[in-house]
């Protein structure tokens, strides 16, 4: 496809994983008593106020991006550990569950094909297949316990005090070790066959 094919298709799919995502991670993060996202008017399904313009350039150019993480403060929760394991759960979560969504309607186009005019399922069917792509991707993607991603929150979370605040020190380097991994193949390695078998698990 042309650059503007891809922006028509992957555009609607990914803005709306992406706000997902975000939304999920504060909305998690209100439930145990942190107002941090709300307040700051992210508590919200409006794509514009989680993009970052830089995250979404990366996808279209090299297919992995992010959009403006959601203000989170563990010190709001009763056990900051174990509820920011949640919150931290909760945007790949949702981008799975986005995932199986994008199938079942898909399924559903295709068993009602005699109905819809070509110049719509067509499109739709290719939306909606962008989107299973896009969410698994994203899904697994953030589960990698690199920071600042959010694997590697729930892995804090999970690790002995002292181990997780030495393994938090890694942060400010978090970007620069995801390219390397990227450019020398080793990320698309890792994480291409977990989304294909979660492909597979679902389709």
């Amino acid at each position: 496809m042309s650059i503007l094919q891809e922006i028509i298709i992957l555009g609607p799919p990914l803005l709306f994983a992406l706000t997902l995502h975000e939304y999920a991670h504060g909305y998690v993060a209100r439930l145990f008593g942190d107002p941090t996202a709300a307040n700051m008017g992210r508590l919200t399904l409006n794509p514009l106020k989680h993009l970052d313009p830089i995250g979404v350039i990366c996808f279209i150019l090299i297919k992995i991006g992010w959009a403006k993480p959601v203000p989170v403060d563990p010190r709001y929760f009763k056990d900051p550990r174990r509820d920011m394991i949640w919150v931290s759960l909760a945007g790949p979560g949702i981008n799975f569950i986005l995932a199986v969504i994008s199938v079942l309607m898909v399924k559903l186009l295709f068993a009602t094909s005699t109905l819809w005019p070509f110049f719509i399922i067509s499109p739709l069917i290719k939306m909606l297949g962008a989107s299973i792509w896009i969410n698994l991707l994203l899904a697994v993607f953030n589960l990698l316990p690199l920071p600042p991603l959010d694997g590697s929150k729930i892995l804090m979370g999970l690790l002995p005090e002292k181990t997780a605040v030495a393994y938090a020190r890694v942060e400010p380097y978090g970007f620069i070790i995801m390219l390397v991994l990227f450019y020398t193949g080793i990320l698309p390695k890792i994480i291409l066959p977990i989304i294909s078998f979660a492909q597979r698990l679902i389709m």
